[in-house]
């Protein structure tokens, strides 16, 4: 099977304006997700709306590695935008535009299962700071105690965290769901708490606007 994940991810945020929103979708769905994923080293992406926090729009894309973003061939096509893209791109029309890049923190790897498994119906998504004094403490936290306890929830795909290498805040913590109650479900509370490292920890964690949120996914090649 194909490759479709990696590690690295390029996540595009963004709100436009209601009277847009149309043209912006047609663009999107008919030419520029087909535009990059026809870009080496693109090995999946998915358009989702936020349906909890933001912002609404979220283009997900899964990178072989970020390297993918210094090759010529994406250089080449992000330097000569079409003229659709000049007219609604989110840069250019979006009243909110976040282009973020993260790489893979944890797992450590990706495996041949998960790597051709293909883009979640929805995604859950935390992007945070923590300070320097506790990011140690913090990272071994998340992984060993935190992502696997929610693992065990019924509806929870996996979870997999990364470090953001352009834009911020420096984590993301992304959870692949199979529908979107799943956060909302006595399961997730149960082990929400479970662990008294997380009553430490968790008030130190400085959330962006907008997350945790929950987005929905709406289109995919």
């Amino acid at each position: 099977m194909a490759k479709k994940k990696g590690t690295g991810l390029l996540m595009v945020w963004a709100d436009v304006p209601a009277d847009k929103e149309q043209a912006f979708n047609h663009w999107y769905n008919e030419e520029h997700l087909a535009e990059r994923l026809s870009v080496p080293g693109f090995l999946s992406g998915a358009r989702y709306d936020a349906v909890k926090g933001g912002p609404k729009h979220l283009a997900c894309y899964e990178l072989d590695t970020v390297a993918v973003l210094e090759s010529e061939a994406y250089k080449r096509v992000q330097a000569h935008p079409t003229e659709w893209t000049r007219r609604c791109s989110p840069e250019v029309i979006g009243t909110t535009y976040i282009r973020n890049v993260y790489t893979l923190i944890h797992p450590k790897t990706v495996t041949t299962e998960v790597a051709e498994t293909d883009m979640a119906p929805v995604l859950q998504i935390g992007r945070m700071d923590v300070p320097p004094e506790i990011d140690v403490e913090f990272n071994s936290w998340y992984d060993t105690i935190y992502v696997p306890n929610y693992e065990k929830v019924p509806g929870v795909i996996r979870g997999r965290r990364y470090r953001a290498v352009t834009g911020t805040p420096l984590y993301l913590t992304l959870y692949e769901f199979e529908h979107p109650q799943v956060s909302e479900s006595a399961a997730w509370a149960a082990q929400r708490d479970i662990s008294p490292v997380t009553h430490r920890i968790r008030p130190y964690m400085r959330h962006a606007p907008g997350s945790p949120g929950i987005w929905v996914k709406t289109f995919q090649l």
